[in-house]
């Protein structure tokens, strides 16, 4: 099952060299950096923006007051050689000179391969920066608008090599100011978007498509209506990835994806999809929004990306503290699906720094969080093989905080799991019922891997009454059953 581990390429990059006290590319990352990335249940690494940053974009973003208050925010003593740019206004899709270009990323993905990981880069399906070539080249791949639109809305239209071009959007917000419209009803913007994402997967095992959802036809033409011209046939997605495909036909596909149309864009091609929605009700509600959301179809839950944070969200450490977040990031590393982490997340780090930034705040390591995760990461490799199933803990009539209780279990033919997490801040008692017939008469041990810490049950009363579960707020089992 995929895990993926998210690294700002500039940012670590900056640290490595100033670790070694040379300039570090990806071309020239020590082993010993690699072997740190290798960690134990991670298969996929996302180098998150390497391409060629615009220098129109960048002018944009300095002059832009909310976007230089973030900077500062993040980083108080920011300067503007800290400033680079957005990694998602791509001016080409070349690897970024600064970064060790394509010889660079081809010497970093053969490191990768070495440990047995896999390499995950960057698409932006829905625009371009203002001085990408395809303004000049390729205007038929864009919005384009008229000088009436430009004079009426300058914040939604700008004028560039003669053409009158949209401002990037997603429908529920304000235009982005730095990036440009691709069209995706525009027959040259589709085969265009093929060549791109083949060109990807000459240099990657897989890509994660930004906003994916925004080129989906429905939403776009609800977006962009007549501006658009008329609803392609095919939808954007199912003529593009099977074409790309043909190609690269193991490319994974992994789809930044809101709005409930994960299940959507999976059945349009896509690996992988977010599930912010489990992001959220880990947040926001309780265990039962989370049971609930657990009952869909596992073949569903198998296509989903598990999260606590990511370079949009806040940093896990801010959403859920302390032991809450403990409780969550198990859930999230023994569910189905693939599970995405994000670097500094093992470290406890607080500050998220916007995308725009080459450089963060020092933070000192949180130990204690550090050693957690990685315990739970070998536990989880460990865990997920097998089938999976959602359990159903069980209470008393005067004691209703089973429902605070999260239980699943995984087995495998020389395997068999159990997590249990209460997902409250109170204590919980339920009994869960194992899915295993053939407990009777012997007596089992349940280890927990992440403490180490064992019990003896009969086999009996586990097939009869199911295993009893006390748990303090936020506290959680991950137990291996022998015996």
């Amino acid at each position: 099952m995929t895990v993926i581990y998210e690294i700002n390429t500039l940012v670590w990059l900056g640290e490595l060299s100033r670790r070694y006290g040379r300039p570090v590319t990806l071309g020239d990352v020590p082993g010993e950096v690699w072997d740190e990335v290798a960690r134990p249940g991670i298969d996929t690494v996302w180098l998150m923006g390497v391409w060629e940053r615009s220098p129109a974009g960048l002018r944009i973003a300095l002059r832009d007051e909310g976007l230089m208050a973030s900077f500062r925010a993040a980083l108080p003593d920011v300067t503007e050689t800290d400033i680079a740019g957005s990694p998602y206004c791509v001016r080409n899709y070349v690897v970024d000179a600064s970064l060790g270009g394509p010889e660079g990323l081809a010497a970093a993905r053969a490191q990768l391969a070495s440990r047995g990981l896999k390499l995950i880069l960057d698409h932006v399906p829905n625009h371009v920066a203002p001085d990408h070539p395809w303004l000049t080249d390729r205007p038929d791949c864009l919005i384009q608008g008229t000088p009436e639109d430009l004079a009426h809305a300058p914040d939604a239209f700008l004028e560039t090599g003669g053409h009158i071009y949209a401002r990037g959007r997603d429908p529920f917000f304000a235009p982005w100011p730095d990036v440009v419209q691709l069209n995706a009803f525009s027959d040259e913007l589709r085969a265009a978007a093929i060549d791109t994402l083949i060109s990807v997967g000459d240099q990657a095992d897989g890509v994660r498509c930004d906003m994916a959802m925004l080129l989906m036809n429905d939403v776009f033409a609800k977006t962009w209506g007549d501006r658009a011209g008329p609803i392609p046939a095919d939808d954007f997605w199912p003529y593009v990835i099977p074409r790309v495909r043909e190609r690269h036909p193991h490319l994974l596909f992994v789809a930044e994806a809101y709005w409930d149309l994960e299940s959507a864009l999976q059945q349009q091609g896509f690996d992988h999809c977010y599930d912010k929605r489990l992001h959220d009700r880990l947040a926001h509600e309780e265990a039962d929004s989370v049971r609930a959301h657990l009952h869909a179809d596992l073949s569903y839950q198998q296509g989903l990306v598990r999260f606590l944070e990511n370079h949009d969200e806040p940093r896990a450490v801010a959403t859920f503290p302390g032991a809450r977040g403990r409780a969550a990031a198990v859930t999230v590393a023994t569910l189905p699906g693939a599970a995405l982490w994000h670097e500094g997340q093992f470290e406890g780090r607080r500050v998220r720094p916007p995308v725009f930034l080459a450089r963060r705040p020092e933070e000192p390591v949180d130990e204690p969080t550090r050693e957690f995760y990685g315990r739970l990461l070998e536990a989880a490799s460990a865990v997920r093989r097998g089938a999976w199933r959602q359990l159903t803990p069980t209470g008393w009539p005067d004691n209703d905080s089973h429902r605070a209780l999260l239980a699943w279990s995984w087995t495998d033919t020389d395997a068999r799991h159990l997590v249990v997490v209460n997902d409250s801040g109170r204590p919980a008692q339920a009994r869960v019922p194992l899915p295993w017939d053939d407990l009777r008469g012997r007596e089992h041990r349940l280890t927990d891997l992440l403490t180490g810490q064992t019990y003896d049950r009969a086999g009996d009363e586990l097939a009869d009454a199911g295993l009893f579960v006390a748990l303090d707020a936020w506290q959680v089992h991950v137990l291996s059953l022998t015996g």
